[in-house]
């Protein structure tokens, strides 16, 4: 049985329940839309420095990153074009940068789990106000509770020691 590295899982976390892959898809998609809608308003605009598709992909990726070093489209539809995607591309590539760290680092609290748990501790700082027959009941529940949860382990230390068949 091969263990993954924690970078190896750090990454499969953010690929399987983050939204990183869908909004670098529509990302991607847009900008080749958006790059050759450009190409094709600048074609033919007298003094165009963008004359070819990858002039178009060049300039769709500068716009959007805030490098400032792209060509200015000069047609007026080119320019329209060119203002949506800075503000469309900008928008999508840095929402999906908040969007991904705000999605991993708050999935551990929105686990069952992980709910179980501050449950059980938010309880325990109860204690003091707790009836004889409600610390009673919290007895019987934390016995089977304790029960079930060697029940769990054992069963997968077996699982575990069992050979692939």
């Amino acid at each position: 049985m091969r263990r993954d590295t924690r970078m190896q899982r750090f990454v499969r976390d953010i690929f399987v329940h983050t939204p990183f892959v869908k909004m670098l898809l529509l990302l991607i998609v847009l900008w080749l839309l958006f790059s050759a809608g450009l190409f094709l308003a600048e074609r033919g605009a007298p003094g165009t420095t963008i004359r070819s598709c990858g002039n178009a992909l060049y300039w769709g990726i500068a716009a959007f990153s805030t490098a400032g070093i792209a060509d200015t489209p000069l047609a007026g539809l080119s320019q329209l074009i060119g203002g949506a995607w800075i503000v469309l591309g900008s928008s999508i590539f840095f929402g999906t940068i908040v969007a991904t760290i705000t999605t991993y680092f708050m999935r551990p609290l929105q686990r069952p789990d992980r709910q179980i748990v501050e449950t059980i501790e938010y309880n325990l700082e109860q204690l003091d106000d707790l009836s004889i027959e409600e610390l009673d009941l919290l007895k019987e529940t934390t016995d089977t509770l304790i029960l079930h949860v060697e029940h769990l382990k054992s069963k997968r230390l077996s699982d575990r020691d069992e050979p692939e068949g």
